[in-house]
């Protein structure tokens, strides 16, 4: 790109290696002369061009606003406008335009530039399109909102189906009171413990995280579970998503499943094996004794698990087996 100059001091002889760096920076950038009316761009690099669409006869020489569009907020112009006027170096997300009319979030960092005795020479700004950051954090927090309202859902389900078992159970008033009472607490640590409070750091090890999560869900306690398998320590970046995938199953369980069930049992087993050369934790959970099982015509639970063991590099089989649910995953440790 040529250098375009206007009648400001963009002084190319002494600072050619400033110029040159700047001049072909990846990142956009301008530089505007406050000392010309209407502070207008006096250079800009190839980066802005190709963010813009615009060409340098187009943009020199003319205010950074040719940028602002319909969707540009007062609240972020007023933001650049107390910047320059107090010659501070900002950072304000703007919605801007290019050439062709299309809009872009940007980032835009804007500053001073003071010459030796402290005066007022230029302003910069750089520009960063975040369009697809911001879309991306939307979308996860949309995913997580849903994930959380799927699992508040699975928990009332489940403390419904936990307390008409325990009236089944108990004829006594207080002792039902006092079982009820200690499963649904369980039921929150459970979720606390495994997901919500999980520490990164902590050596877990899989008999621990299992027995703490299916007991908390089987509504008669330990008659309805069996675990095997050898002292597995599970990594702390696989402990969410190990933990999610066993909610997910119990919940299932519970609602439809073996431990919804009265002389239903799940067994629940582990190993270490070697898969082309690395370590993985094999985990399989099988259902007995529940009701007739049918593959779901919506899979909104197991869609939710198979994702998060995939994230972790894993692979995940369900079987719907007529008389119970026979689950594998398999994860690289």
């Amino acid at each position: 790109m040529n250098i375009v100059k206007s009648k400001a001091r963009w002084d190319l002889k002494n600072d050619r290696a400033i110029a040159e760096a700047v001049r072909h920076a990846r990142i956009p950038l301008c530089v505007s002369d406050p000392n010309i009316a209407d502070n207008p761009i006096v250079f800009a690099n190839d980066a802005f061009m190709t963010l813009t669409g615009y060409t340098p006869e187009e943009v020199i020489g003319k205010n950074c606003r040719i940028l602002q569009g319909a969707g540009t907020t007062p609240e972020s112009v007023n933001a650049i406008r107390r910047a320059i006027e107090g010659q501070k170096v900002e950072t304000v997300e703007i919605l801007n335009y290019r050439k062709d009319g299309s809009s872009f979030l940007n980032a835009l960092q804007l500053g001073p530039i003071l010459d030796d005795d402290g005066r007022l020479i230029y302003f910069f700004g750089s520009q960063l399109d975040i369009s697809e950051k911001r879309e991306a954090e939307r979308k996860a927090r949309e995913l997580a909102e849903a994930e959380l309202i799927h699992r508040l859902r699975n928990i009332v389900n489940v403390m419904a189906v936990v307390i008409e078992m325990t009236a089944h159970e108990e004829e006594d008033p207080q002792a039902l009171s006092t079982t009820m009472v200690e499963r649904l607490r369980a039921l929150s640590d459970a979720h606390l413990r495994t997901i919500g409070q999980a520490d990164e750091k902590a050596i877990v090890q899989t008999a621990e995280l299992i027995t703490t999560i299916v007991s908390a869900y089987a509504p008669k306690g330990a008659s309805q579970f069996k675990l095997a398998g050898d002292e597995t320590a599970i990594p702390p970046h696989l402990l969410s998503c190990i933990a999610l995938t066993l909610h997910e199953l119990a919940t299932n369980s519970v609602k439809h499943g073996a431990l919804g069930a009265r002389d239903g049992v799940i067994e629940v087993a582990w190993q270490t094996t070697m898969t082309d050369g690395d370590a993985c934790l094999s985990l399989q959970w099988q259902e007995r004794n529940g009701p007739s099982v049918v593959k779901p015509a919506q899979q909104s639970g197991s869609r939710i698990i198979n994702d998060l063991i995939e994230a972790a590099g894993g692979s995940l089989e369900l079987e719907w087996h007529k008389e119970g649910l026979i689950a594998r995953a398999v994860l690289p440790i």
